[in-house]
């Protein structure tokens, strides 16, 4: 193997999908990590882990040759949206209100990782089965002691980056004391298209559309949960612990789309919000390894695909003598990818804080502001520009 220009630590998504636009652009990248191509899909059962990938990445996915490899009858158009508030008000919003083919698409994780993965046999991209073990002068050092010399480093190792804590890149987090959990769920009726979420007693409740199933209409949960209390759900044993959270669902949702019907495992993830300084010299961070955002949004991995876009756009516009570790080089990158993801840190941060509090003045302010939003089109548009990251 020829030295790489460049190395990327992690093969999550992120890491799949630097890789690619690496290649794509000629600059020899080598992924480093574990290697395993993903299991053919399975008819009828999904992926526990969906994303709502927005149009700009899914316009990016589509430049990586990635998009078209994606089995259409297993994505799903969100042509709206409807948000509950805790006292009435509610907001919906419609990707025909700005003229969108869809506000996002629901995708399963294991799918976008098979197309990115089948994307990559096609460059013939070298892939070291091996762990980063530390940064030495010049590149880096694996776990089984290979040295890999390279000009630059991209951490896309994912929240607990060895990366970022080899180079010494700051960080700082604060932990939600909530968990994410989620599960696919039979619906009576079909969900129209609709992502649908409730704010309720500081918890955020989200069911997103998914493609219906020889049990019916299908929708994904993603439910933001006290710790304590979703630690005494995933306790229960299997059959109490669907009971129990269909009984907690019908309460929240009314019964908008009739009784809803646990069909898949229900998993728990902790929720936590942080930042880093992104780059060191010869070192950039992309998605989780370098920022993390509460999931009420689902902006997670458009958040990492736009630092992939933006990381690669530096690099191919940087002068011809320049390092692509300089750190003039990734100060760049790092500038271009501060207002996005403090804007949506603050957005999913804000929104947080505001349903967190049971204060009258501010539950009924809040309330009053949705229903308001909800007869104002001009900042409906607006609302659905940032939903959409469009």
């Amino acid at each position: 193997m020829k030295s790489p220009s460049i190395v990327v630590c992690g093969t999550g998504l992120v890491g799949l999908a630097s890789a690619l636009g690496l290649a794509r652009a000629g600059l020899r990248p080598c992924l480093l990590g574990p290697r395993q191509a993903p299991a053919p899909a399975v008819p009828e059962h999904y992926h526990p882990r969906v994303y709502a990938v927005s149009p700009p990445a899914q316009r990016f996915l589509h430049e990586l040759g990635a998009w078209g490899l994606l089995d259409t009858r297993r994505l799903t158009a969100v042509e709206g949206m409807q948000v509950y508030g805790d006292a009435g008000g509610s907001v919906e919003l419609r990707a025909w209100q700005r003229m969108l083919p869809a506000l996002a698409w629901i995708a399963e994780s294991s799918e976008i990782e098979r197309a990115l993965y089948q994307a990559l046999q096609v460059f013939g991209v070298d892939w070291v089965e091996d762990r980063f073990e530390r940064l030495v002068q010049g590149g880096l050092i694996t776990s089984s002691g290979r040295e890999l010399k390279t000009p630059l480093v991209i951490g896309a190792d994912g929240a607990n980056s060895a990366v970022r804590q080899a180079a010494g890149i700051t960080q700082t987090e604060r932990d939600y004391r909530q968990m994410g959990l989620v599960t696919h769920l039979s619906a009576a009726l079909p969900h129209g298209g609709m992502a649908r979420q409730w704010f309720v007693d500081g918890e955020i409740v989200a069911l997103l559309p998914m493609p219906d199933t020889a049990q019916g209409h299908q929708v994904s949960m993603v439910w933001s949960m006290e710790t304590s209390r979703a630690q005494t759900v995933l306790a229960m044993p299997e059959q109490a612990r669907a009971d129990h959270v269909q009984r907690l669902l019908a309460a929240v949702t009314a019964d908008c789309l009739g009784p809803l019907t646990v069909r898949g495992e229900v998993l728990g993830f902790a929720l936590t919000v942080a930042q880093s300084s992104m780059v060191a010299p010869g070192v950039a961070l992309v998605g989780d390894a370098a920022h993390r955002v509460h999931p009420l949004a689902g902006q997670g991995l458009n958040l990492g695909l736009g630092d992939v876009e933006h990381l690669l756009r530096v690099l191919v516009e940087k002068p011809a003598l320049a390092s692509p570790g300089d750190e003039t080089v990734l100060r760049r990158y790092r500038r271009a990818r501060a207002e996005p993801v403090w804007a949506m840190r603050m957005a999913t941060d804000g929104l947080h804080r505001l349903f967190s509090t049971d204060l009258p003045p501010v539950v009924l302010g809040r309330n009053l502001g949705m229903s308001l939003v909800n007869r104002l089109p001009w900042v409906k548009q607006r609302l659905i520009a940032a939903a959409s990251n469009n």
